[in-house]
């Protein structure tokens, strides 16, 4: 698979369900494998905008990839520079910095290794055991942001 920098997968019915299972309950307090509720602030509106995702941490630093491309939640942290992590009544603020294509392979197989299961309908085929020229192959599909201190 060639991937681009405008890939964006929708989400389908199973997708929409599953992520508001997971974010019912990362509201509540309980977090599924290291979810956490993404907060950003609409690029136009300015308004609060939330979505499910999973905090990766390699090796002390943390992680949100995009498994499904260029979402909205990319487009307005791109923007806004970070945003807010929630779980129950916690939040933390974040900084972000996004990753350039040959810092992603490493990340990539991290998170396929910890959440194939859930994404790996999103990587066509690729998984943890794909060697980095492949990785960087796809790489800009994917974007992928380092969590810093706010």
């Amino acid at each position: 698979m060639t991937a681009t920098a405008a890939r964006y997968i929708a989400p389908g019915r199973l997708t929409a369900l599953f992520n508001g299972a997971v974010a019912g309950l990362t509201r509540l307090g309980v977090s599924v494998w290291g979810s956490r509720v993404l907060a950003v602030r609409g690029r136009t509106s300015g308004e609060w905008r939330t979505t499910p995702v999973n905090l990766l941490t390699v090796d002390g630093e943390r992680y949100l990839v995009a498994p499904r491309g260029v979402t909205q939640w990319v487009r307005n942290i791109r923007v806004a520079g970070g945003g807010e992590l929630r779980v129950g009544r916690r939040t933390e603020t974040i900084a972000v910095t996004e990753l350039d294509d040959a810092a992603k392979p490493a990340i990539l197989r991290e998170y396929l290794r910890r959440w194939k299961f859930e994404v790996g309908v999103f990587f066509d085929g690729a998984d943890a055991s794909a060697d980095d020229a492949s990785l960087l192959v796809i790489a800009p599909g994917y974007p992928v942001f380092r969590l810093l201190p706010a």
